[in-house]
């Protein structure tokens, strides 16, 4: 009984060293494997930038011929958005820093955004312009060129659309949600306490004031005589003026040729080729690197808290409103 006693105890300190044994191997396979992993990360990434690099060089050498530059215009027209003034702006300044540079070409796709970030586009376009008076700019409208997307284009020399692209809405909004009557019915009660008599303005969770309404029927009409002049500076005798053509409507390529809002009918690749005569185009339309990306992504979730994300404070609902022109 005693040598079967002391077999058995032998024999479980093999099974416990063994499975110590492969517990190890295990922590060295996954060891080994994550460092394979982050050395893949990082021969990704040295890639992207040496490609990124190589695509520099070939961009740089291609600039000095003659061409036409052309920026893209997607999306909403906002300031964290690919269609930021800021990102805009990069684009122009590579484009003119180019001596073969002939003609500027904006390709608009938006149903608007910003008149902030509209006004800004709107602004460098003009100053380049003066500054650069030989390269004509010209602006595509594609799908849709509306509110502050139109208010960009006609920073252009001339503008361009498509026969059914939809051009215009010169117009500003402000759009918003009222939760009074849901609380009565719920029985909530708000309880608001500020220090500034008109701090709590357009609370959606308070009764509208009629002065809030005057108020804001002001600013959005102060906002709406920017858009006006600057689309009269821009078209000049072109632009047939009636009721109706800055009542914030829309209409098509056609109906807008009519109006004076465009100048004709043509695709990017049209203008390039049959009005402006040259075989060259560059995309200066500024992209973000990998790691501008990352580190992006990395800003917003550290600082960004859940309320801000989810748009729950009062003044976020007023400014998302207001900075409109849709």
């Amino acid at each position: 009984m005693k040598n079967f006693s002391l077999d058995n105890q032998s024999d479980g300190q093999q099974v416990l060293n063994q499975i110590v044994l492969e517990y190890l191997r295990e922590q060295n396979r996954q060891r080994r494997w994550r460092w394979i992993f982050r050395g893949l990360i990082a021969c990704i990434i040295l890639g992207a930038v040496y490609w990124n690099d190589r695509g520099m060089d070939d961009f740089a050498v291609s600039k000095t011929k003659p061409h036409a530059g052309l920026i893209d215009v997607e999306g909403g027209i906002f300031d964290a958005e690919s269609g930021s003034a800021d990102a805009f702006m990069k684009g122009l300044d590579a484009a003119y820093k180019s001596p073969g540079l002939q003609a500027m070409i904006f390709r608009i796709n938006s149903p608007g955004g910003s008149p902030v970030q509209a006004d800004y586009m709107y602004n460098a376009i003009q100053h380049y312009r003066h500054q650069f008076p030989k390269i004509k700019t010209y602006a595509v409208c594609v799908d849709m060129c509306a509110s502050a997307a139109y208010y960009i284009a006609a920073g252009a020399d001339e503008i361009y659309a498509n026969p059914a692209s939809l051009v215009g809405s010169i117009g500003v909004l402000y759009n918003g949600f009222g939760f009074v009557d849901g609380m009565k019915k719920l029985g909530v009660t708000r309880r608001l306490q500020t220090a500034g008599v008109n701090k709590a303005i357009l609370d959606p969770f308070s009764p509208e004031k009629p002065s809030d309404q005057v108020f804001l029927q002001n600013l959005l009409d102060d906002v709406h005589q920017q858009f006006i002049e600057k689309v009269k500076e821009g078209r000049g005798d072109r632009l047939k003026i009636d009721d109706q053509t800055f009542s914030g409507l829309f209409w098509t390529g056609h109906q807008a040729k009519e109006r004076g809002l465009i100048d004709g009918f043509a695709s990017a690749g049209q203008l390039v080729h049959e009005k402006i005569k040259l075989e060259h185009v560059i995309n200066y339309t500024h992209k973000e690197s990998v790691l501008d990306k990352l580190a992006k992504n990395m800003s917003t979730l550290a600082n960004n808290p859940l309320t801000g994300a989810l748009g729950f404070s009062q003044q976020a609902l007023i400014n998302d409103g207001i900075n409109r022109l849709q």
